[in-house]
């Protein structure tokens, strides 16, 4: 006698057999899917950001350091990625701008342009004063596409910038912002002061820094070099180089390999010295090299009489008319002059004031 469970399979596999029957042959259809919604045309804004992504990303590129590494068994050597930061294409000549803390303590550099190409890349020149440096890869003209140049100093508050960059190694990344604050102050890699730096709220994270920052117009209005941020991601606060600096400062680096200071050939006071001698702001001089500028304009250093006393001596207080308040000042004031170029110093001597003028000589 069959058990009552068997009985009940056998009634259900006849129903399934029956239904299946009833339906058409073929398999079962899927439901349908819901109806697309027509979106019309994108927003302005959309069609801007799209334009400009589109014609400036082909001069961005993903910059690899690289440094050499020793087996200690076999003693063979490979060159192992160090890191990775982002620049972009300067000229035709297959100059690339970067940030000098990207190749800081590499040995060699890769450069991937947008089409995915790596190429190997030499170092041209380096300034760590403002955290730049230049690379330069060999490729044919069709294949470089540099980037448009803007200005910096007509920047305002409130304008739309956007940011392009490989952040967290994830390259041909888009950010939007606007330029949040004009004339920052942010230390460079040797812990000198960039000065006129640019403040913005476009997303910029480990990785962005070299990339260019764009205006509306896709122009190059920065260097994006660094953020701050208690947790090392983007916090809404980031900072760039301003273009006109760069375009000072790249075509030296391409020409000469180094940024040559004009020197006046003077040795500084330190600022315990300075606030001992209850002094005015400035840069008081400590030495003066014989035969230099400084030397054949009569410049006088404060020095120590044989009694003991303080022989009182010049402080530089400006560089033609434009105020020094330190060392800092003077050196960046100094930047952007060549050697042979004449200067009109301000000099206070004991309470007394007066100009003079100097042929500043290479250094």
């Amino acid at each position: 006698m069959a058990l009552p469970w068997l009985a009940a399979l056998a009634a259900s596999l006849a129903a399934g057999a029956a239904a299946a029957q009833r339906e058409a042959p073929g398999a079962r259809s899927d439901p349908p899917s819901r109806a697309l919604t027509p979106r019309g045309p994108l927003g302005a804004d959309e069609l801007a950001n799209i334009e400009v992504f589109k014609r400036v990303s082909p001069a961005v590129v993903h910059i690899t350091t690289l440094e050499v590494a020793r087996d200690f068994f076999s003693r063979s050597v490979q060159q192992v990625p160090r890191g990775t930061g982002t620049g972009f294409v300067w000229d035709m000549q297959g100059h690339v701008v970067t940030n000098f803390h990207v190749i800081q303590g590499g040995d060699a550099a890769r450069v991937t342009l947008a089409d995915q190409s790596t190429h190997k890349a030499t170092l041209v020149g380096a300034f760590p004063d403002r955290d730049l440096a230049v690379l330069k890869i060999s490729l044919p003209r069709d294949k470089l596409h540099p980037i448009a140049i803007g200005s910096s100093r007509d920047l305002q508050v409130g304008q739309r910038v956007y940011a392009i960059g490989n952040p967290f190694g994830l390259d041909q990344t888009l950010t939007t912002g606007i330029v949040s604050a004009l004339n920052r102050e942010i230390d460079s890699a040797n812990q000198r002061t960039i000065r006129g730096v640019i403040q913005t709220d476009a997303a910029i994270n480990p990785g962005n820094s070299g990339g260019p920052l764009l205006d509306s117009a896709g122009r190059l209005i920065g260097v994006n070099t660094a953020i701050y941020s208690p947790s090392g991601a983007s916090a809404g606060i980031g900072f760039a180089i301003p273009v006109d600096e760069v375009n000072r400062i790249v075509p030296r680096l391409i020409r000469d390999g180094r940024i040559s200071r004009p020197a006046l050939g003077i040795a500084a006071a330190s600022e315990q010295l300075h606030r001992a001698l209850r002094l005015p702001e400035g840069v008081a001089l400590l030495q003066i090299t014989p035969r230099s500028p400084a030397d054949k304009a009569g410049l006088q250093a404060f020095a120590r009489a044989a009694d003991g006393s303080i022989i009182a001596g010049d402080v530089i207080t400006a560089i033609n008319d434009e105020p020094v308040h330190n060392l800092d000042d003077m050196l960046t004031l100094l930047e952007k002059r060549q050697p042979g170029d004449s200067v009109n110093l301000t000099l206070w001597r004991s309470g007394r004031t007066r100009k003079q003028t100097v042929v500043l000589a290479g250094d």
